[in-house]
């Protein structure tokens, strides 16, 4: 979610400081043009005066004349600018350098034509930074209300666009650090808005787990997602409790149920001393009351396997499932099936002992019972990068893939091994107890038949403590 609020709010903010950063340095341009056509207005104005008091018939018009040449000269070398009076027949009253000629076509006789209509030129065409021009001005001279001559001044604009260029390059600058400013800004932003969201999601993460105490910390962020937050550990609180009251009442109904249970297997006993021997009602009794009996056991196992926390160690499972598959090796030599152990030397992981012996006793339990005489059940251990593995391969009658999907679901059994002791809990406690850890248990077919069980622990510390 931050990669995608993120990237928004600083498109946002740039689009926001680009339209406010172009129309300023559009501003900035136009300003420094107005301000250097203000001051040729000026000098238009100042050279205007000079020619007014020239006169052809005057005595002393030579002399002015030369006066006004030596200024225009003065102010061309100065300024490196071209300046001239012009009569309107394009003749030069005075003009500097000597050899400039008025334009016949472009501003400059767009400029010098306005003049002669008795008015001064207009704002010329906006000189960006990026193009070589030139400013005309140009004013008439004007005497008893006509035109006698046009002022004309040809400025160039480098310095013009210099200092507009250098305006423009601290604008951006100041853009760019408004800008960082405002990544910065949107970062923590956007860090403060979603740090609830995290919390929320690893607490989550964490319940899907099992690790059901594992709450938000309402400390920052907005306030409805404080409130959000407060209300998930409400949530979580009640979630808890349903399942302690569940586990609590699977425990003591199994547990209660436990001594009427051997109270009434006592009496079918008694009951059975009066009847024919070898009766088959009483065995049929005995047979369920036993397996009524197993199941109350799982049922407390798993109640127990639900609310127990894993102690977990770093451990070589090897050893271990070595000591579980001796274990095992009478029964397996006594059903007539080959239990042997393979895989590497030494595997070490972080998992429960006692949760680990459990599941492999549960799974070695139920690859013997399924496995005909003559056939093998082969135990492996390897260690992967992330996970050490035990996998026991048997040779029975295997799995379909609808079985697949459901084996390990409490209570479920196969409808064509009904006739199999079991409870259908030993599988589910299995997963229960190797979650709590970390672990994890997994089933897929062993062609050509049989059935594949990997149980799996993990080589790092779950929750990187």
């Amino acid at each position: 979610m931050r990669s995608r609020l993120l990237p928004l709010l600083i498109v946002l903010m740039a689009a926001v400081l680009l339209t406010l950063g172009f129309p300023l340095a559009v501003s900035v341009a136009a300003a420094e043009q107005q301000r250097l056509v203000i001051d040729r207005i000026d000098d238009t104005a100042r050279f205007a005066a000079l020619a007014q008091s020239i006169t052809d018939t005057s005595p002393d018009s030579e002399g002015r004349r030369r006066t006004l040449q030596t200024d225009l000269e003065l102010y061309a070398s100065v300024y490196d600018i071209r300046a001239g009076v012009f009569f309107p027949d394009d003749r030069a009253l005075g003009k500097a350098p000597s050899i400039w000629t008025l334009p016949v076509e472009g501003e400059g006789r767009t400029a010098f034509d306005e003049a002669l209509l008795g008015r001064r030129s207009h704002d010329p065409p906006q000189v960006w930074p990026w193009r070589d021009g030139r400013v005309v001005v140009a004013s008439p001279v004007v005497r008893d209300g006509d035109v006698i001559a046009v002022v004309v001044i040809d400025s160039p604009t480098g310095g013009m666009r210099s200092r507009t260029l250098r305006t423009w390059l601290f604008i951006g600058l100041g853009e760019g650090l408004a800008l960082l400013v405002a990544v910065v800004a949107a970062v923590r932003l956007t860090g403060w808005v979603l740090l609830p969201v995290r919390t929320l999601d690893a607490a989550a993460h964490d319940i899907a787990g099992g690790r059901m105490r594992s709450r938000v910390v309402v400390s920052a962020g907005p306030p409805e997602l404080r409130h959000l937050a407060r209300s998930f550990n409400e949530m979580a609180d009640n979630i808890e409790d349903v399942l302690e009251q569940q586990r609590a009442f699977v425990a003591d109904a199994s547990h209660q149920l436990r001594n009427p249970l051997a109270a009434l297997l006592l009496r079918i006993e008694l009951l059975a001393l009066e009847l024919p021997e070898g009766s088959e009602e009483i065995a049929a009794v005995r047979t369920e009351g036993k397996r009524l009996a197993r199941v109350l056991d799982d049922l407390l196992d798993l109640a127990l396997a639900e609310h127990a926390e894993a102690d977990l160690q770093l451990i070589d499972i090897v050893p271990l499932t070595a000591e579980r598959v001796a274990s095992w090796r009478p029964m397996a030599e006594r059903e007539g099936v080959a239990l042997t152990l393979d895989g590497a030397p030494a595997a070490t992981a972080w998992a429960d002992p006692v949760a680990l012996s459990s599941a492999l006793d549960a799974v070695i339990d139920n690859a013997l019972k399924f496995t005909p005489a003559g056939e093998d059940v082969i135990v492996t251990v390897a260690a992967g990068a992330l996970a050490a593995t035990v996998v026991v391969a048997d040779r029975g009658p295997g799995l379909t893939e609808a079985e697949l999907e459901r084996v390990g679901d409490r209570f479920w059994r196969s409808t064509r091994h009904q006739n199999v002791s079991g409870s259908g809990l030993g599988l589910s406690i299995s997963r229960v107890l190797l979650a709590a850890g970390g672990g994890s248990i997994a089933y897929e077919h062993h062609g050509p038949h049989g059935l594949r069980v990997t149980v799996s622990v993990p080589r790092d510390l779950p929750g990187g403590g």
